[in-house]
């Protein structure tokens, strides 16, 4: 193991060499990675240090190459060569520091030398067009957990620019393999998901910002954030932007033109989610070219869950209650066939989570459909066919989801695992409250839904009672089935007394 106080100090770039090979030899999941960092640290400080600052020893003049100890004096290096192979070494350091950060656990810090070592390269030309690309795209997914919408677009667009050099810059073969070409359009879907991702993300943040407690837009907030909102971001952005900047100034307004194709602030309106869903649909598209239902079933499946989920928060910001209703059609008519085609033996997951989305997605279209019915003076036999058939196609998926839980005995657990646990009784709240939505003439029909309704409801207030530790998963669930089990017995009671002179 090379050892840093023995190395000659009046070489700077000597310093840097072992100390890269420290941390690429303690970096891995077994090796002692503290020791790396405290080694690193010491000698760089932070990643927001200049290099330039190093060099002060060598009155502002960059230090020796190792190679040149060994160098007649007419072939030493100029001051500009040393002060790129000097500038190279630093930047590998910063590299290696943010891979001992993410060893660590320690993402935020990670991120900051990801973020250092991205901006080096362009400013230092040392980098590879495609492996850039991603390592930006990459990053922006640390910025969207952190929701720092502008720093994240930032890196996705720097992405789209950097990408696009790849055909510019000649291979070091003269022909590119068909391999060579599958390989660059893979990371350009993979590219395009990122940015999926940060649309879905982004409209997401604003739902939160703008439900109220049943979980629809509360225009007061609305009008409150609206007039928030143009002044705090005018601030934020002058302050963030300076830091996050990629490129010099040519790269720069390739990127922030990039930029400017979407939006990094949440949507209040209709108008600018759509603006916003629009952008992630067209990526949508570009990531299914090549991550095909043939090939990469589990990619293309999660690129449709994502489109799916971005129909679904764009319809909360939609008004119109028939419109909303066409957008759950289009989920529909995007995850059912795919479900279809699925074999559930060999994607049991994936299978679940269609299954539940396609029930809830029914779900949703059933309440939309009884709250248009609620407006109407009288129910027509089209609404309550509709009604009904949207509730029983709910049921149906629910009972898809719960039967894939039971045992090869088609025996329900005892228990559930905890991953599953909140979906299940979720799923058993729901059939339990369709039941009680379909709409009958027939008394006696009307009684059974009663009675298959309770029985759903007394399951989730038995289970809890068996199993205390679900209570938190499931609360709202719960009281609201607990009163159910006391409400639904006396209405059946005056249902039955109401039939009984008629039986």
């Amino acid at each position: 193991m090379v050892c840093l106080e023995n190395v000659d100090t009046n070489s700077l770039l000597q310093k840097f060499l072992p100390l890269d090979i420290i941390l690429l030899a303690w970096q891995g999941p077994c090796g002692p990675t503290n020791k790396a960092l405290s080694f690193a640290s010491g000698d760089l400080g932070s990643s927001s240090s200049s290099s330039t600052e190093l060099w002060r020893p060598w009155n502002g003049n960059p230090p020796l190459d190792p190679n040149e100890h060994f160098m007649a004096e007419e072939e030493k290096l100029t001051d500009q060569e040393r002060s790129k192979r000097f500038e190279k070494a630093y930047t590998h350091t910063l590299y290696y520091l943010a891979q001992v950060y993410q060893h660590l656990e320690m993402i935020e810090k990670a991120a900051q030398y990801c973020h250092t070592t991205l901006k080096r390269q362009l400013e230092y030309s040392g980098y590879y067009p495609v492996e850039w690309a991603l390592n930006a795209a990459t990053l922006s997914q640390y910025y969207l957990t952190k929701q720092c919408f502008m720093e994240s677009r930032h890196c996705l667009a720097a992405a789209n620019v950097i990408f696009s050099q790849a055909g510019q810059v000649p291979s070091s073969e003269d022909n590119e393999t068909e391999q060579d070409q599958k390989d660059l359009q893979q990371r350009k879907a993979e590219i395009a998901r990122c940015w999926i991702k940060y649309c879905l993300t982004l409209l997401q943040s604003a739902r939160k910002s703008l439900e109220d407690n049943i979980g629809e837009l509360d225009p007061d907030r609305q009008s409150e954030l609206k007039a928030q909102r143009k002044k705090e971001e005018d601030e934020k952005e002058k302050v963030r932007k300076k830091a996050v900047l990629f490129g010099t100034s040519d790269l720069c307004d390739s990127i922030l033109a990039t930029e400017e194709k979407v939006s990094c602030i949440c949507p209040l309106d209709f108008q600018e989610a759509r603006e916003v869903f629009l952008v992630g649909q067209n990526y949508v598209h570009k990531a299914k070219e090549f991550f095909q239902f043939d090939g990469y079933v589990t990619d293309h499946i999660e690129i449709v869950q994502d489109h799916s989920a971005l129909f679904k928060v764009l319809a909360f910001f939609e008004e119109d209650y028939e419109r909303r209703c066409k957008m759950h059609k289009r989920r529909i008519d995007m995850l059912e066939p795919m479900y279809m085609d699925l074999n559930p033996q060999y994607y049991l997951l994936i299978s679940r989570q269609l299954q539940f989305e396609l029930a809830d997605t029914y779900y949703e279209m059933m309440d939309l459909k009884v709250a248009i019915g609620n407006r109407l003076e009288v129910l027509d036999s089209h609404t309550i066919k509709k009604i009904n058939s949207l509730a029983q196609l709910a049921v149906k998926y629910y009972e898809l989801f719960l039967d894939s839980l039971r045992n090869p005995d088609k025996i329900f657990p005892e228990k559930l695992e905890e991953d599953v646990l909140r979906p299940a009784m979720v799923a058993k709240f729901h059939i339990a409250r369709l039941y009680g939505k379909l709409i009958t003439s027939d008394g006696k029909k009307q009684l059974e839904n009663m009675q298959t309704s309770l029985e759903y409801y007394t399951f989730l207030v038995d289970y809890c009672e068996k199993h205390p530790e679900a209570v938190q998963a499931i609360e709202t669930e719960l009281e609201l089935s607990t009163e159910m089990v006391g409400l639904l017995p006396t209405r059946m009671e005056r249902l039955k007394a109401k039939l009984s002179p008629f039986s």
